[in-house]
């Protein structure tokens, strides 16, 4: 297979000649297990490793490599493994904060294009979970798209799909059943030879059967979920780039119970852009649409023109993203702390040898 058909262009060429790519050849990361990542070459594909020069000037996890990467990697001789020495600029990074209590951004997947939000007309259907990852999408670089699977399991899908739409703004809808193969075919128009897809949404909601469905065969584990609430088993473990027979690269995630956003205040922009645009005429420039007078944001809400739980998971998410800055910023001070405590040693030290 050749880089092309992985999405090798023109601007790769160009970001290859701005490294120091000597003895070494561009690959692709196509799937990452623990510390060992597959990558794809035109020689073919081959395990490979982290240069200790990499990993060493790493400052954090994102600088590191990720899944949809596209790396130099300098083949191993003798069946040694490869190893990946450069990361090339990235177009584009989905990233979520690090789970837990640790301030680190994770990068879920790089270079993407679009990312389809999968939930299930089910009990997994949850408005305010998909303004969440919509949010994130932007966020990446890359184009939302909503995925309703499960069609088959309700009558509903066009009221839903109806006001689901004043939720995630124009963000395209598609209610898809791979049970009747009810909408798939509206998926071609984004299965573009050399373009990028990753899958999110939490476990059990179809996206390694979707998958499966668009590339002709098992590729990836699936499982059922269970009635009582529509949850699944992470069948997916790991994330994992599938070339389809027709064109384009889809990227099945693991279902993560815990997706924080990662970013500035201003990554709501785009997820919330009818909220900025009422916020325009409310009083105070930095309102915080809380108590403050004069707020058009809370004025929408309370005479119908902007849904309140549209409005309520807006600030939600907006706290949070404050919550981040506010940690970021003691984490900073404290490190500067550290530094400044090094240098002084440092000097001490000289005094001592003179």
């Amino acid at each position: 297979m050749s880089l092309v058909e992985y999405g090798w262009n023109k601007t790769w060429d160009e970001r290859l000649k701005g490294v120091q790519a000597k003895q070494g050849i561009p690959a692709r990361i196509i799937s990452e297990h623990r510390n060992l990542f597959w990558v794809h070459t035109e020689a073919g594909d081959f395990a490979a490793k982290v240069s200790g020069r990499l990993e060493h000037h790493a400052t954090s996890m994102a600088q590191l490599p990720a899944v949809g990467d596209w790396v130099v990697i300098k083949p191993g001789k003798d069946g040694a493994r490869a190893t990946i020495q450069t990361i090339l600029p990235r177009q584009s990074k989905f990233s979520r904060k690090t789970p837990g209590k640790r301030t680190d951004e994770q990068i879920i997947a790089a270079n993407i294009d679009s990312v389809w939000i999968v939930t299930s007309l089910d009990a997994n259907l949850n408005p305010a979970r998909l303004e969440r990852y919509v949010t994130l999408v932007w966020e990446s670089g890359a184009s939302p798209v909503v995925i309703l699977a499960k069609s088959d399991l309700t009558l509903e899908a066009e009221a839903i799909i109806e006001d689901l739409a004043t939720r995630v703004g124009g963000v395209p809808i598609h209610a898809v059943s791979v049970l009747n193969a009810s909408g798939i075919a509206e998926l071609s128009e984004y299965l573009v030879p050399g373009r990028t897809i990753a899958l999110l949404g939490s476990s059990g909601v179809g996206k390694s059967t979707l998958i499966n469905y668009l590339a002709g065969q098992d590729v990836l584990r699936t499982a059922s979920v269970r009635e009582k609430d529509g949850k699944g088993r992470h069948t997916t473990t790991h994330r994992e780039l599938v070339l389809l027979p027709t064109g384009g690269l889809l990227l099945d995630t693991p279902g993560m119970r815990e997706l924080q956003l990662w970013g500035a205040e201003d990554v709501l922009d785009k997820g919330f852009a009818d909220i900025e645009i009422i916020a325009g005429n409310c009083r105070f420039s930095d309102c915080s649409h809380e108590t403050e007078p004069g707020c058009a944001v809370r004025d929408a809400a309370e005479k119908g023109v902007l849904a309140p739980e549209r409005m309520e998971n807006f600030k939600k998410l907006r706290q949070e993203l404050l919550h981040l800055e506010r940690k970021q910023d003691i984490r900073a001070a404290i490190k500067e702390k550290q530094r400044w405590k090094e240098i002084s040693q440092q000097r001490r030290n000289l005094k001592d040898n003179k």
